[in-house]
């Protein structure tokens, strides 16, 4: 299984700047490209995702880059925690506190974004 190849930069160098430069994400929390913001702090931003897959499917994203939730687990464990607590508030508001909490880690588990974000499904019955 290949390792992706921002996570393989991220980690040698130690330097984020380069991903970030590229990222989706980090245009969206610069302001540079809209989105549909239903959270923000300091850290984090939760964004509504442009192709929903439940009637509320949110994703979260630390304002910090870091490719992976393994990488975010390693380096930043209390925004990885703060990241699930903003999950159970948004399902908690949306739809009595049930939801789904999605990391997709690596380009063969469906990642397409390298910097991690957490996919929370809400607000209807989710099928198996």
């Amino acid at each position: 299984m290949a390792i992706p190849t921002v996570f393989i930069i991220h980690v040698s160098k130690g330097d984020s700047m380069s991903e970030a430069n590229e990222c989706l994400f980090c245009k969206i929390i610069a302001g540079e490209i809209p989105s549909n913001t239903v959270f923000e702090d300091d850290s984090t931003i939760a964004f509504s995702d442009i192709h929903p897959k439940a009637k509320v499917h949110v994703l979260i994203v630390p304002k910090k880059h870091y490719a992976t939730v393994a990488e975010l687990a390693q380096r930043d464990p209390s925004e990885l925690s703060h990241m699930v607590g903003i999950a159970k508030s948004i399902a908690d508001k949306e739809f009595h506190g049930a939801y789904r909490l999605i990391f997709n880690t690596g380009e063969d588990a469906g990642q397409s974004v390298f910097h991690v974000h957490a996919h929370v499904l809400t607000g209807e019955v989710l099928a198996e």
